[in-house]
C-alpha cells in the first residue's frame, strides 16, 4: 500500500462535507485536489505533499494488483486494522449479524471507526453486532466501483464527526470514465468449493453540461462448507482428545444417576444418518448416538448473490453553479449455516433439548419425569441432513437491501468562495430468516402430551424412548422446524452546507485557507423481530431481543490553514456537536491542531493533536430486554468456598459447580458520552524522487468508553468480591465500584444459587493504545527490465490497556493472559509489482504477528499470507489477469489448546486455502487500459 499526501488539510479534514466544492477553482500555486496527487510514480517529493497527519490511500489498481476480491479482504490487509473482528465462521456474529462484516482500526472496536462512502455517512447494519453495538457493514460495498480508499487513523472527531475516534475510512467511488469497461472474474479454490463469478460494467457520458457515470456489479459466490476442508471436517481434527468424540446426535440421560442410557438397538436405526457416519459412542456420562462428521455442518464462506448499482451525475448550469447527485442501490442474498462448537445443543438451530420454562428450580426446566421408566430424564437430539431435507433448508438467509442518494447544488461566489448545499439519505433494510425449532411442537413430537407436574414442579410425560432414537421423516421435521423472520432497518438523513476560501486573508508567509460547515442529521433503527422470538417458550435455542430508537444531531465545524513561515504551516479545526434522544441533549466542542515543518525540501516533520466526543451507540441506549439461558454457568463463589485454593480455571473445567441461569441483557439510557484524545508525531523523508519513508508515533485514549459486560467475568468478579481476593490471592475490596456493580448484577436465590446475571452496556474508565506506523515506497525504473514498485507498511503496538472503573488496575490487552480478546502487537504488509509493456506481475504479503492461544497461556505463531498476480494486455483495450490468493496454501496455525470447532481462531484465520481468479477486462472506446 502507499500513502498519499494530505495536500490541503482543509480539503481532507472536511472531506465528508466540503471536498466537492474545494476542488473547483484552485488558484495557481494553491494546493490541488487530493486525487490529483499520485505520490508513487511521481517526481514530487513526498515530503512536499504530506500533511500533519498520515493518510493511507489504496487505489483500484493496487487492489487488483494485490489480488483482493472483496472490500473486507482489502481492509483486513491494512496494518492499522488491528482489531479482532468476527469472521464468517464466528457462530455468535453469524447468528446476530448474518452476512455482515466489520472493520476495527487500532483494535478500539468497529463502532469507533467511521465509514464513509464518497465522504458521506451511510446507514448502519440494522442488527447490532453481537446484539450489542451498532456498526457499518463493509461487506456489501461494491469493490468494482471503488476508485480509491482513504484511511485516516486517530481521533478525527473535530473535522469528520463526533464518532471518528479510531479513524475514518472513506470509500471514493468512480466519478468519471472515458468509455465502457466490462470486467468478468471467475474464482475457485484449489481444495474445492467456494467458486465465484463477478461481472462489473461501467460506462459514462458527457453531453454539454450534463455528465455522469453508471456502474453495475453482479455477484454470485457459492458457499464453502466445513466438510470441504480436511482440517475441520470432523471431530477427529480437534487437538484435544476429549473433543474427538463423535458429535451428539441423540442422547437420553438418566438424571438421577447422572448417566446416559443406550438405545436397545445400539443406534442401528440411526446408522444411515449423517452419510452413514452415525454410531454408538460413549462419553463421560455413558453411551449416546453420535457422528464425527456432524460437527462440520456449517459454512466457512457465505453464499452471496445479488447486485450493486451506482450512478454519479452532474449538470453544470454555468461556471459558477452546478447540480450533482450520487445514487447507490443494492440487493444481495446472503446464506450461511452456523452451529455450536461442542456436544452442547443448547443454542443450535438444528438441535432440540427438552426445556420447559414452567418447570421450577435451578436445572429443573431441563429435565422431566418419565412416568414410563419412573425416572427423571433429559433428552437431546441433533437433526441430520437426511431428516431436514438437506443442509440448505436450514441456512440462515438474509436479503440485504441498501439505498443511498446524495444530491445538492455547489457553486462559487465572488470567485473566491466555494459552497455546497447537500442532502444525503441512506437506508439499510434486511429480511433475516433464522432457522428455529418450535419448542412446544418438538416436545410433543418426542415426548407426547404433557401429563402435568409433580410435587417438585417438574413436568411429567410418558414417552417411548425409542422415539428419540428413530430417524424423523422430512414431514415430521417440517412440523417442528420454522423460519423466524426479522425485518430490521436503519436510516440516516443529513442536510449540510459548506463553504471554503483558499485565500481568506494574507499573512507574511502566504494566504490563510478556511473551510466551514453546518450539518443537521437524523438517525434511526428498528429491529422489527419476529414476535415469537421475544417469548420464552416459542422457539428452542437462542433468543433475540428487540430495540428501536432515533436521535437528532446537529453540528458546526470550521478549519483554518495558517502559513506561519515559508517552511512552517499550522492547521486548526473546531467542531461542536449536539445530540437529542430521550430526555438527553449531550453536546461538546472538540478541536484538533496540526503542524508541518519542512526544514528541507526532502524532509517533513509533523505532529497533530485532536479531541473527540461520541454519543453512545443507539442500541446501547434503546435495546429492550434480551434473554440468555445459560446451561453451564459456573458458580465460582461456591466452588472456591467448597475447595479453598483452587483456581477459576479449575472451577470452570470441573463442572461440578455449574448451574442453569436465565440472564437478562438490556440497554442503558443513563450512559455517559465517550470522549477521546489523540496525538501523533513523525516525519516523512524523501531523499530521492523515487523513494520515501514515513514514520509516525500515535497515541489514542478513549474515556468513558461503552462496553458490554461479560457474564463469565461478572460471576468471577462477584466471587472475588465475596471472598475478598482473587484466585491468585490478590486482595479485593468489596466496597470498590467494581464490586458494588458486580454484587448487584449477579442474582442468587434463597438457597444461594445463581439464578440470573443482569448485564448490559456500561461506561468503562478508559481504553488506551499507542504505537508506531511505518510506511515506505520505492520505485525503480529500468531501460530494459521494466518498472518495479516496492511498498511496505508496518504497525507496532506499544501498549493497549483498558480500565473498567476509576481506581481499578489497568488490564494489558496485549498480554497473553488477557482473555477478552486476541490482539497482535505487530501487523504489516509488503508488496512488489513489475510492469513492462503488455506484461505485469505482482506479489503481496500480509503479516500477522503472534496472537494468544485459546487458553491464554501461550502464543500462536506469527503468519505470512501471500497473493500473486500477473496480467497480459492482449490489446491496449483487452486484458487478461490471473491472481492467486494464499499462494502457498497456508492453513491456520496449529493451536493445541483450541479444542472447540473449528479448532482455530476465526477472528484471524480461515481454512479456505489457495484460491485463484481469472479476470477478463474489455474496454470499449476511450483511452487504453
Amino acid at each position: 500500500m502507499r500513502k498519499h499526501a494530505m495536500v490541503c488539510s482543509i480539503q481532507l479534514a472536511l472531506l465528508s462535507m466540503a471536498a466537492p466544492a474545494l476542488a473547483q477553482n484552485s488558484p495557481q500555486g494553491q494546493p490541488q485536489q487530493l486525487d490529483t496527487v499520485q505520490v508513487t510514480g511521481s517526481r514530487i517529493p513526498r515530503a512536499q505533499v504530506e500533511g500533519p497527519a498520515p493518510v493511507t490511500v489504496v487505489t483500484a489498481e493496487q487492489i487488483k494488483s494485490a489480488g483482493f476480491t472483496s472490500v473486507p479482504d482489502v481492509l483486513r490487509s491494512l496494518s492499522q486494522n488491528s482489531g479482532s473482528t468476527q469472521g464468517q465462521q464466528n457462530t455468535t456474529g453469524a447468528q446476530s449479524t448474518p452476512g455482515a462484516q466489520a472493520v476495527d482500526l487500532r483494535g478500539l472496536g468497529p463502532n469507533h471507526t467511521l465509514v464513509l462512502v464518497n465522504g458521506r455517512r451511510i446507514a448502519d447494519f440494522p442488527l447490532p453486532l453481537n446484539g450489542r453495538s451498532n456498526f457499518t457493514d463493509v461487506g456489501n460495498i461494491p469493490l468494482g466501483m471503488i476508485d480509491r480508499i482513504e484511511v485516516l487513523t486517530g481521533s478525527a472527531s473535530a473535522v469528520y464527526g463526533s464518532d471518528a475516534m479510531a479513524g475514518v475510512i472513506n470509500f471514493i467511488l468512480k466519478k468519471s470514465t472515458d468509455g465502457t469497461t466490462i470486467d468478468y472474474r471467475f474464482g475457485d479454490t484449489s481444495r474445492g468449493g467456494g467458486t465465484s463469478h463477478n461481472l462489473t460494467l461501467t460506462t459514462g457520458f458527457d453531453q454539454g453540461g450534463f455528465s455522469g457515470i453508471v456502474g453495475v456489479e453482479l455477484i454470485d459466490k457459492r458457499p464453502l462448507w466445513g466438510t470441504d476442508r480436511s482440517v475441520q471436517d470432523s471431530t477427529l481434527d480437534s487437538p484435544a482428545e476429549e473433543r474427538r468424540l463423535p458429535r451428539l446426535i441423540a442422547q437420553l440421560q438418566n438424571w438421577d444417576d447422572d448417566e446416559n442410557i443406550a438405545p436397545d438397538d445400539g443406534c442401528a436405526a440411526m446408522a444411515g444418518l449423517n452419510g452413514g457416519t452415525t454410531v454408538l459412542a460413549e462419553n463421560d456420562l455413558g453411551p449416546y448416538c453420535g457422528s464425527e462428521r456432524a460437527i462440520a455442518y456449517r459454512t466457512i464462506q457465505n453464499e452471496r448473490k445479488g447486485f450493486n448499482a451506482y450512478g454519479s451525475f452532474e449538470y453544470r448550469f454555468n461556471d459558477a453553479l452546478s447540480w450533482f447527485a450520487d445514487v447507490q442501490l443494492g440487493q444481495q442474498k446472503v446464506k450461511l449455516l452456523t452451529g455450536t462448537n461442542s456436544n452442547d445443543v443448547a443454542s443450535d438451530h438444528m438441535g432440540w433439548e427438552f426445556h420447559d420454562p414452567n418447570s421450577s428450580g435451578n436445572y429443573r426446566n431441563k429435565i422431566f419425569y418419565n412416568a414410563t421408566t419412573e425416572r427423571y430424564e433429559n433428552w437431546a437430539r441433533q437433526f441430520t441432513p437426511e431428516e431436514v431435507g438437506g443442509l440448505r433448508n436450514r441456512m440462515n438467509t438474509t436479503t440485504q437491501k441498501t439505498f443511498a442518494v446524495t444530491t445538492g447544488l455547489k457553486g462559487m461566489i465572488a470567485e473566491e468562495w466555494n459552497w455546497e448545499a447537500a442532502y444525503n439519505h441512506s437506508q439499510y433494510k434486511a429480511d433475516v430468516k433464522m432457522p428455529r425449532i418450535k419448542a412446544a411442537a418438538a416436545n410433543r413430537l418426542f415426548l407426547g402430551e404433557l401429563q402435568g407436574y409433580d410435587d417438585d414442579g417438574i413436568a411429567i410425560y410418558t414417552p417411548d424412548p425409542a422415539r428419540l432414537f428413530t430417524p424423523l421423516t422430512q414431514a415430521e421435521f417440517a412440523s417442528i422446524g420454522a423460519m423466524s423472520t426479522f425485518r430490521p432497518e436503519a436510516k440516516n438523513d443529513n442536510l449540510s452546507f459548506t463553504v471554503d476560501n483558499a485565500s481568506l486573508f494574507s499573512m507574511p508567509a502566504g494566504d490563510v485557507g478556511f473551510a466551514g460547515a453546518v450539518e443537521y442529521g437524523k438517525q434511526s433503527y428498528e429491529i422489527n423481530p419476529d414476535p415469537l422470538a421475544l417469548t420464552e417458550d416459542a422457539y428452542y435455542g437462542p433468543r433475540y431481543g428487540d430495540g428501536h430508537g432515533d436521535r437528532d444531531h446537529w453540528s458546526a465545524a470550521g478549519e483554518l490553514r495558517l502559513p506561519l513561515a515559508s517552511s512552517l504551516q499550522a492547521s486548526v479545526a473546531g467542531r461542536y456537536d449536539r445530540y437529542s434522544y430521550g430526555n438527553k441533549n449531550p453536546g461538546k466542542f472538540t478541536y484538533s491542531a496540526g503542524l508541518e515543518w519542512r526544514p528541507l525540501d526532502t524532509l517533513l516533520l509533523r505532529s497533530s493533536y485532536g479531541t473527540g466526543f461520541r454519543a453512545p451507540d443507539m442500541h446501547y441506549l434503546f435495546a429492550g430486554n434480551d434473554y440468555y439461558r445459560t446451561r453451564f454457568a459456573t458458580d465460582y463463589f461456591q466452588c472456591r468456598t467448597a475447595e479453598p485454593g483452587v483456581t477459576d480455571g479449575y472451577c470452570y473445567d470441573d463442572g461440578s459447580y455449574d448451574g442453569s441461569t436465565f440472564d437478562v441483557y438490556s440497554g442503558n439510557m443513563n450512559l455517559d458520552e465517550e470522549t477521546s484524545k489523540s496525538f501523533s508525531a513523525g516525519f516523512v523523508w524523501s531523499p530521492v524522487a523515487n523513494f520515501d519513508l514515513a514514520v509516525d508515533y500515535y497515541k489514542i485514549r478513549i474515556e468513558n468508553q461503552v462496553q458490554t459486560q461479560d457474564r463469565e467475568e461478572l460471576r468471577i468478579t462477584e466471587a472475588n468480591c465475596r471472598l475478598g481476593s482473587t484466585d491468585s490471592g490478590a486482595a479485593v475490596d468489596i466496597n470498590s465500584p467494581t464490586c458494588v456493580d458486580a454484587l448487584a448484577r449477579v442474582i442468587r436465590d434463597g438457597d444461594g444459587n445463581i439464578t440470573s446475571v443482569r448485564f448490559g452496556p456500561i461506561n468503562i474508565a478508559n481504553e488506551e493504545t499507542s504505537g508506531i506506523d511505518v510506511a515506505a515506497n520505492y520505485r525503480l525504473q529500468t531501460a530494459n527490465a521494466g518498472d518495479f514498485s516496492f511498498t511496505g507498511q508496518y504497525n507496532w503496538t506499544h501498549r493497549h490497556t483498558r480500565q473498567q472503573f476509576p481506581g481499578d488496575p489497568k488490564e494489558d490487552m496485549l498480554d497473553v493472559s488477557f482473555s477478552a480478546t486476541t490482539l497482535p502487537r505487530v501487523k504489516s504488509n509488503l508488496g512488489v509489482s513489475w510492469d513492462k509493456g503488455a506484461w505485469g506481475a505482482s506479489l503481496f504479503g500480509s503479516y500477522l504477528g503472534r496472537v494468544a492461544n485459546y487458553d491464554n497461556d501461550a502464543w500462536t505463531e506469527a503468519t505470512w499470507r501471500f497473493n500473486a498476480g500477473a496480467r497480459y494486455d492482449i490489446t491496449d483495450h483487452l486484458r487478461v489477469s490471473l491472481s492467486v490468493n494464499n499462494l502457498f496454501d497456508k492453513m491456520p496455525p496449529k493451536d493445541p489448546t483450541w479444542s472447540n470447532y473449528p479448532y482455530y481462531d476465526t477472528s484471524w484465520f480461515d481454512s479456505m486455502g489457495r484460491s485463484y481468479y481469472v479476470q477478463l477486462t474489455w474496454k470499449l472506446g476511450g483511452k487504453a487500459l
